[in-house]
Order: structure tokens, then C-alpha cells, then sequence
């Protein structure tokens, strides 16, 4: 009974770390960036609202519905378009429900389009998408100056009481590198992970967003996280560097603790890249036991991995901050209780390198807010 009351009194504490009101009221919203402009996307490309270079902005997307905007972009340039869809809190979601950001030129061909869905985890969360202009990719679409189109769905399976999403929109653009830049993308890399980091820790508490995620450096990192909370931290990796993350959910006190309680999908991390798109997601259920996620190995990140397939791969093409959004699912609260401990063991191994050589400013494409 002692040891039961001791681990309660620890898990308390790290839920009451200060600057983490929401111990007692429950989940924050997502943080959206305040110098965010409201932005009405259209239904079709002749009424496409311009976004630009740098810019980022509010909208909302009901069920089923796409949303139009206009990119106006040079010859040049990479481009980037991200959207975060944030659910009403205790939303229904399905397997299937998710975002997807397509980039087209006028023409109405797809230069590239991404997908983040809910998954095996059906519960409400904020989750992000991207879609890219790239140039030099070998062919003859997606290459000229001009306008280009952004087209945001919602693809929502038909559940009662579902409202609009609150979405946050990003455009990015990256100048080419110099001539004779890298154009293929490494087949193979370290595979192996390194022992997960050990220690006592040190106390973090999360963000809400990407706006105002803190930066995790390598180390071993304390929060608290109450059920239907998304946690939000930012790591920064630079070129030629990988990333190694885990997360693990600390046994519960309370509740049955034996199995007779098992949420599947209860504990989700997923990582982001600094343009705002999905390079992995893992999750587990839990019983009351401890649990934990941890990432595949993944490439250093490498301009040239632009060029590879499949988003481990193509994700992991650009340096800056890298995003970890850990979520709890809300069905834990009635078997478990509010009060958990959660643990990140994140780790940045490889020398640093020298970046692309642009031919123009190089792109601060994972600036960030967020304390250190």
C-alpha cells in the first residue's frame, strides 16, 4: 500500500510541473500561431485566396469538404504547403477520418499529395499533412512559374456530431541548390538503435502545438499528461544527423492494473518533420502497466533523401526543428484515472555537416516558437 501511495504522490507531481494549468481543467486547445491570418479557402480555383512565402493562417473545414488556395510561385523554388486540422474536444473520428493536402499546377495535375488519418487510435487529436512543389525531379509537369493550387479535404466517414475542424495553414518555399546538387537519395543507413537513454530525467512540461512546442536537446524528459491531451516538443536535427525518440507511459496507480482493462491504441507519438509532415507514427494500448513507443531508425537527414520513396525516407529532407506530438487517449480517464507520468527518451547521434549549398538565402524551414 505504501509503495501504491508513493507512486501516486510522484505521478501527481509531475502532472502539477508548473506551467501546466491544465493538470486540474482538463486538455488546451491547440496553440495556433497568434500572427496567423484568418483565410476563407474556396470551392474552386477561381475564387483561391493567395497564400504566401512564410505566411501562415486560420481556416476551418466541415465534413467532406475540400478547401482551395492559391500559390504563386516562381521556376525556382521548392515549395511547401502544410495544414493542421484540430477536432472539437471529444469529437468521434474513425479509422479512415483524417487531412489531405494536394498541391496542383493549373493544369489540375497532382505534383505531389499526403495523407495523416487517425488510424487504429479513433479519437480526436490534432493531426498535420503536407504537399510539395519540387523542382528537378526528372519531369515536365510542376516545373513552370505561376499559379499553383493547394487543395485541403477533410475525408470524414459518415458519425453523427461531428462539426467543423479548426485548420492552420503554412507555406514555405526553399531555394535551389547550386548546379551539381544531390539528386539521389541514399538506399541505406545505420539501422541499428542506440540504448535507450537512462537517468533520473528532467522536468519538461509540453506544448500545445507546433507554435509553442519547447525544444527537447538529447536526454531523458519528465511530464505529466492527463487522458485526451496532446503534448507537443521540438527537436533540432541538422544535416547529417538522426534522430532516435521514445515515449513511455508510466504504470497507473489506480485501476485495475491486471489486464482486464486493455485500450488499444491508448498511447500515440507521431513525428513531424520541420515542414509540418508525418514521417512516422507508433502507438500501443495499455493495460494500467508501463508502456512504451519508440521510432524506427530513420536516414540522417539529407537533402538528397527528398528524392527517395516513402515518407521515413522523403520526410526526412530538409534540417531544422523536428516535432514530437505525444497524445493520451481519453478513454484512459475512466479506467486509470487523470494523473499519469510520461517519460521521453530522445537521442541526436551523427556528426553534423555542412548543409546544401543554396543558391539564395538558405531557408530557415524549421523556425519555431517555444521556450528552451
Amino acid at each position: 500500500m505504501k509503495r501504491v501511495l508513493a507512486a501516486l504522490a510522484a505521478i501527481c507531481a509531475v502532472v502539477a510541473l508548473p506551467g501546466q494549468a491544465w493538470a486540474a481543467e482538463g486538455p488546451l486547445p491547440y496553440s495556433f500561431d497568434p500572427a496567423g491570418r484568418v483565410v476563407r479557402g474556396a470551392a474552386s480555383t477561381g475564387d483561391a485566396p493567395a497564400l504566401a512565402a512564410g505566411g501562415t493562417y486560420r481556416d476551418s473545414i466541415g465534413p467532406g469538404e475540400k478547401r482551395v488556395y492559391r500559390l504563386d510561385l516562381d521556376s525556382r523554388s521548392d515549395a511547401y504547403v502544410s495544414a493542421v486540422a484540430v477536432p472539437g474536444k471529444g469529437e468521434r473520428v474513425d479509422y479512415s477520418d483524417g487531412i489531405t493536402v494536394t498541391v496542383q499546377d493549373r493544369d489540375g495535375y497532382s505534383c505531389s499529395d499526403n495523407s495523416t488519418t487517425f488510424e487504429s487510435a479513433q479519437f480526436a487529436r490534432p493531426i498535420a499533412a503536407y504537399a510539395y512543389r519540387t523542382i528537378g525531379r526528372g519531369g515536365a509537369s510542376c516545373q513552370a512559374a505561376g499559379a499553383y493550387y493547394a487543395v485541403v479535404e477533410r475525408k470524414t466517414k459518415d458519425i453523427a456530431g461531428q462539426g467543423d475542424w479548426a485548420v492552420e495553414l503554412r507555406q514555405a518555399q526553399e531555394p535551389p541548390v547550386r548546379t551539381g546538387g544531390p539528386s539521389t537519395a541514399p538506399t541505406s543507413w545505420p539501422s541499428g538503435s542506440p540504448a535507450p537513454l537512462t537517468g533520473d530525467g528532467t522536468d519538461r512540461a509540453g506544448g500545445t502545438g507546433f507554435n509553442d512546442a519547447p525544444e527537447l536537446r538529447k536526454g531523458v524528459w519528465r511530464s505529466g499528461i492527463v487522458p485526451g491531451q496532446t503534448l507537443f516538443y521540438r527537436v533540432p536535427v541538422t544535416w547529417g544527423q538522426q534522430l532516435y525518440a521514445g515515449a513511455e507511459l508510466g504504470s497507473s496507480p489506480s485501476g485495475t492494473g491486471s489486464g482486464r482493462a486493455y485500450l488499444p491504441g491508448a498511447l500515440v507519438m507521431r513525428l513531424y518533420n520541420p515542414l509540418r509532415g508525418s514521417v512516422e507514427s507508433v502507438s500501443t494500448a495499455y493495460d494500467g502497466k508501463q508502456k512504451a513507443v519508440e521510432l524506427d531508425p530513420l536516414p540522417p537527414v539529407a537533402y538528397e533523401n527528398r528524392f527517395g520513396i516513402g515518407d521515413k525516407v522523403e520526410g526526412m529532407r530538409a534540417a531544422g526543428s523536428f516535432y514530437l506530438a505525444v497524445t493520451l487517449s481519453p478513454e484512459v480517464a475512466a479506467s486509470f484515472g487523470t494523473a499519469h507520468a510520461l517519460t521521453l527518451r530522445v537521442n541526436v547521434k551523427g556528426q553534423a555537416l555542412q548543409g546544401p549549398s543554396y543558391d539564395g538565402v538558405a531557408p530557415d524551414l524549421g523556425a519555431a516558437g517555444g521556450a528552451p
